[in-house]
């Protein structure tokens, strides 16, 4: 496999380092494959990253194959990445093992029916969209695929969506060696900002007056990923609107002193985000809704809020006490390392492991 196809995205999944040296593919016994599912429509979108880190986390000792189930796969992603669309013409398809299903589903297409079986079925259920149940729950008996087992990604969606035991939750995986904390000096103006995709409903819009106020009061304000309401926010002195991806997540958290962050009717099962501006060490003020909630312990690790002005009042608290910031990020790069140690990662993939072992020739 080429290198080419482990040059790490603007967003670094796990696992995805190029290989060094002759043996980049390790010597691995005969387990069934592993094929991993994904739209791969947006370079930096969550469940692209999800399923990307799952094949770099998983390649190191099983065969692992990506597929993309849409026609508008990112060319970026198909460049770097060995992603293959699925094609019966071309005889470019799935061979049994296990499948696993990152945002998106096999229902209402003609492929299944006409390849191999999956010994197991698996579907990463990453977002919070009820309809999704209802299309993975259940196969049609004439594909007689087996029973979909579920990971979900928080224990905050698994109570949004009733969904029954047994279900796997693992957060989404992170690299903590990429996303880690770069000391600086504050500058005059303490930077405080946010990122996410560019779209509408990942902005509240009572952030607006916020941020202005922000501004007013002596900060910088930085916001990538909010093009899209770079025209309701208006021009306005020190605050910084950037498109989604303009600079590399890691690079663009180290830019700041403080992390915020509050979608609109976006539901964050997880908050990737979140939990990388933790990695760098970055104090945190959050909405109490979202799964990020979980791990945050309120004037500890980070911050969470209600209303705004509970927001703008921890956000000035950790403007006048530069000696707080360092220590709730020391506390939340604690956090992260606790959930990504290798034995935690390793217990989480021994759920994906479990194949069955195919007999020698």
């Amino acid at each position: 496999m080429s290198d080419q196809f482990f040059n790490p995205p603007a967003r670094v999944a796990p696992g995805l380092a190029a290989p060094s040296g002759a043996s980049a593919t390790p010597l691995m016994p005969p387990f069934e494959p592993i094929h991993i599912f994904n739209g791969f429509l947006n370079s930096t979108g969550g469940s692209e990253l999800e399923a990307l880190s799952l094949f770099g986390l998983l390649r190191r000792d099983r065969e692992v194959h990506l597929w993309a189930t849409s026609s508008r796969v990112s060319r970026d992603l198909l460049r770097r990445f060995p992603i293959r669309r699925i094609s019966l013409a071309r005889r470019q398809k799935p061979r049994s093992g296990t499948f696993v299903f990152v945002g998106a589903h096999w229902r209402n297409k003609l492929w299944p029916y006409l390849i191999a079986k999956p010994t197991r079925l698996i579907y990463v259920y990453n977002t919070f969209h009820p309809k999704i149940i209802g299309l993975t729950a259940h196969t049609p008996r004439a594909l007689g695929w087996p029973q979909t087992e579920y990971v979900l990604i928080s224990a905050f969606q698994k109570r949004l969506l009733g969904l029954p035991d047994p279900v796997q939750v693992h957060p989404s995986p992170i690299d903590i060696q990429i996303f880690t904390p770069l000391p600086r000096a504050r500058a005059a103006r303490v930077v405080i900002g946010r990122m996410s995709r560019d779209v509408p409903d990942k902005h509240d819009p009572h952030d607006l007056a916020l941020y202005r106020a922000l501004a007013a009061s002596g900060c910088t304000v930085r916001l990538q990923g909010a093009s899209c309401i770079g025209s309701t926010l208006g021009a306005a002195e020190h605050i910084e609107v950037t498109p989604e991806g303009r600079l590399p997540a890691v690079e663009f958290l180290r830019s700041l002193d403080i992390f915020y962050y509050r979608s609109g009717v976006h539901v964050e099962t997880f908050g990737r985000v979140v939990f990388e501006a933790m990695a760098c060490g970055l104090p945190v003020v959050c909405h109490v809704h979202g799964g990020y909630a979980e791990a945050i312990r309120h004037g500890e690790n980070g911050f969470l809020f209600e209303t705004t002005d509970e927001a703008r009042a921890l956000l000035s608290r950790l403007v006048d006490n530069p000696a707080l910031c360092r220590a709730v990020g020391a506390a939340a790069r604690a956090t992260v390392e606790r959930m990504y140690a290798p034995a935690a990662i390793d217990a989480r993939l021994d759920f994906y492991r479990s194949s069955r072992q195919l007999a020698d020739n």
